[in-house]
C-alpha cells in the first residue's frame, strides 16, 4: 500500500524524442494538494499531464493513483476508467453544445458525489453572460473558463489543468485565482497545474516543480523554490535575482569585490576561501542615503507597491534592489543609489 495520493515513480515522459521529460518521480502525499509545474514552452509540461490522464503510454516506471496502478511498461488503464479530468489549454469545447450544456457535461460525469453549485461556478469564473451562447461565439478567455467550469465540476480525483488562466484578463485574473485556490481547498480536489506564471505557481501551489532541459530540476515547496534554488538553471529560469562573484572568508561571512563584507547563514557551506557565486535577490540589500556605498541607477521599474531599481557596479555588474514605493527619495537613472552596511543576508544562497 503506498502512503501518498498520487505517486510517479521514474517515469520518462515522452511525445517525441525532442519532447520528453526523463526519469521524473515526484509525489503529492495528500488529497487536495495542488502541484505546479514550471517550465518553458514546448519542455513536456503538458505530456506530462496527458500521460497522467492516459492519453500517452509510458516505456518505464510506475503512476500510482489512490493505490491504484494507472500506467507503467506492462499496464495502462483507458483515459475513461481514471477520474481524472484534464481541461486543455485550447478548451476543447464540444462546439454542438452552447456553454450552459458543454458545463453540465461535467457534472453528468460524477452525480454521485456531491460539489459546486453550477450557478456559483459560473458566476465566480465571470461566464453568466455567455452561458447560451456557442463555443464559436465566444473568446478565448470565455472559452477558457468555462473548460475549467466543467472540469471542477466533474468532481475528480485528480483534476489537470493546462494553463488555465492564460487567455484570462489581467483585470480579474487575481480574482479567479483566489476563488480558485478556494474551491480546490474546500472541495479537496487534488490537482496538477501547468503554468508559465511563477507568481501564479507560488501562489496556488501546494509544491512547485520546475522542468528545464529535460529533466525535473526542483520540486519542493514554493517558498523554498523561490529562496533556495538548488541550481544556476532555476536562478536563471526564475529571473528573481543575479549571481556575482564572491570569496568565502569565514563560517558565516563572504567578500564581494563590488559590495565588500556580506553576512548570513549559508545555505549550504563551503571552506573559507572557496569562490563562490552569491544569489542576490531584489530584496536582499536595503536602501541607505546615508551609505558610503553607492552605486548608479541605470534603470527604474514601477510596480504599483514597490520599485525596481537596477543599480550598476564598479565592475559593471548589474543588481536589482526593492524599494518600496513610498520612500521618501526616489532615485532617478544616472543618480547614485546607497546601499545600507552592514550587508546581512538571511539565508545565503552560493553556487
Amino acid at each position: 500500500m503506498t502512503k501518498n495520493f498520487l505517486e510517479i515513480n521514474n517515469v520518462t515522459f515522452k511525445a517525441s524524442e525532442k519532447n520528453k521529460v526523463n526519469n521524473v518521480s515526484l509525489n503529492i502525499e495528500k488529497e487536495g494538494d495542488i502541484v505546479c509545474l514550471l517550465g518553458p514552452s514546448g519542455i513536456g509540461k503538458t505530456t506530462i499531464l496527458r500521460t497522467i490522464a492516459g492519453l500517452e503510454k509510458i516505456d518505464s516506471g510506475k503512476i500510482v493513483l489512490k493505490d491504484q496502478v494507472l500506467s507503467s511498461k506492462e499496464m495502462h488503464v483507458e483515459p475513461e476508467n481514471r477520474n481524472i479530468s484534464m481541461a486543455f489549454q485550447d478548451n476543447s469545447l464540444f462546439p454542438h453544445y452552447n456553454v450552459l450544456e458543454n458545463i453540465k457535461f461535467g457534472a453528468e460525469r460524477n452525480k454521485k458525489k456531491k460539489g459546486i453549485e453550477i450557478d456559483d461556478l459560473i458566476k465566480f469564473l465571470h461566464i453568466d453572460h455567455v452561458i447560451d451562447k456557442f463555443p464559436h461565439q465566444i473568446s478565448s478567455g470565455e472559452a477558457q473558463r468555462a473548460s475549467l467550469a466543467r472540469s471542477l465540476l466533474s468532481n475528480p480525483d485528480l483534476l489537470l489543468l493546462d494553463e488555465p488562466l492564460s487567455n484570462v484578463d489581467q483585470s480579474f485574473k487575481e480574482e479567479i485565482q483566489v476563488k480558485l485556490k478556494q474551491i480546490l481547498t474546500e472541495q479537496k480536489i487534488t490537482t496538477i497545474i501547468v503554468t508559465h506564471d511563477s507568481y501564479e505557481a507560488f501562489y496556488l501551489g501546494t509544491k512547485c516543480g520546475i522542468i528545464l532541459d529535460g529533466h525535473l530540476k526542483q520540486y519542493d515547496d514554493p517558498y523554498n523554490v523561490y529562496h533556495f534554488p538548488n541550481s544556476i538553471e532555476v536562478v536563471n529560469f526564475l529571473n528573481r535575482g543575479i549571481l556575482i562573484p564572491a570569496k568565502v572568508t569565514g563560517e558565516n561571512s563572504l567578500e564581494s569585490n563590488d559590495l565588500g563584507t556580506i553576512t548570513g547563514n549559508f545555505i549550504k557551506h563551503y571552506p573559507k576561501g572557496s569562490e563562490v557565486k552569491l544569489l542576490l535577490q531584489p530584496e536582499d540589500l536595503e536602501h541607505d542615503d546615508k551609505s558610503n556605498l553607492k552605486l548608479e541607477v541605470v534603470d527604474r521599474k514601477f510596480r504599483g507597491t514597490n520599485f525596481i531599481y537596477t543599480l550598476k557596479t564598479e565592475s559593471s555588474k548589474l543588481i536589482p534592489v526593492f524599494v518600496h514605493s513610498h520612500h521618501i527619495h526616489q532615485h532617478e537613472v544616472d543618480e547614485k543609489f546607497g546601499i545600507k552596511r552592514p550587508i546581512h543576508i538571511d539565508h545565503i544562497v552560493c553556487f
